[in-house]
């Protein structure tokens, strides 16, 4: 299987899940950052990155942009739609895209593209439409799992160790 784009939901995934809120009313979300070692990975391989969610929160836009994401598509109300519209702009097929993703507006997509997954703690009935159920909540790391199992499906996973050693010896010289 040949993943060209990795595409994530964000709540439930990246985060707990969970809104909390200032004494002020803002929205906060935590997130974990040993997914950033996700997006790492898929860089240091040439494999392009996304989030596509329903949220519309600049704290979502803040997280893409620090990573500096490929996609960051929020507001989503068809994901499918929004998915095709990317692999038409890629020129690829919705089997060279990977989606984790953890709720009900996920599951057209997670049946839909060639590699999907959900963190353990999604619905059952979410869970059934992917292809893998990570061992790890939404929140807890999820979005590293996931990349971490399909690089090392490929034998993709140690290519990128290799590449994010190589960059830090090019960096001591």
């Amino acid at each position: 299987m040949k993943i060209k784009l990795v595409l994530s939901d964000i709540d439930g995934v990246w985060t707990d899940g969970g809104m909390y809120y200032s004494s002020d009313g803002s929205e906060l979300k935590k997130f974990n950052t040993s997914d950033s070692a996700g997006v790492l990975f898929c860089k240091l391989l040439g494999i392009k990155v996304g989030i596509i969610t329903g949220e519309n929160v600049p704290m979502v836009q803040k997280r893409a942009d620090k990573l500096k994401l490929d996609y960051a598509v929020l507001g989503a109300k068809n994901k499918v739609s929004l998915v095709a519209n990317i692999c038409e702009e890629l020129g690829i097929s919705f089997e060279e895209v990977a989606f984790i993703g953890d709720d009900i507006n996920d599951m057209a997509l997670l049946r839909k593209v060639g590699y999907s997954a959900t963190p353990s703690n999604a619905p059952d009935y979410v869970q059934s439409c992917a292809d893998y159920v990570i061992p790890v909540k939404g929140g807890d790391g999820a979005f590293r799992a996931f990349v971490e199992k399909l690089l090392k499906e490929n034998g993709l996973l140690n290519i990128a160790l290799d590449r994010y050693s190589d960059s830090l010896n090019s960096f001591n010289q």
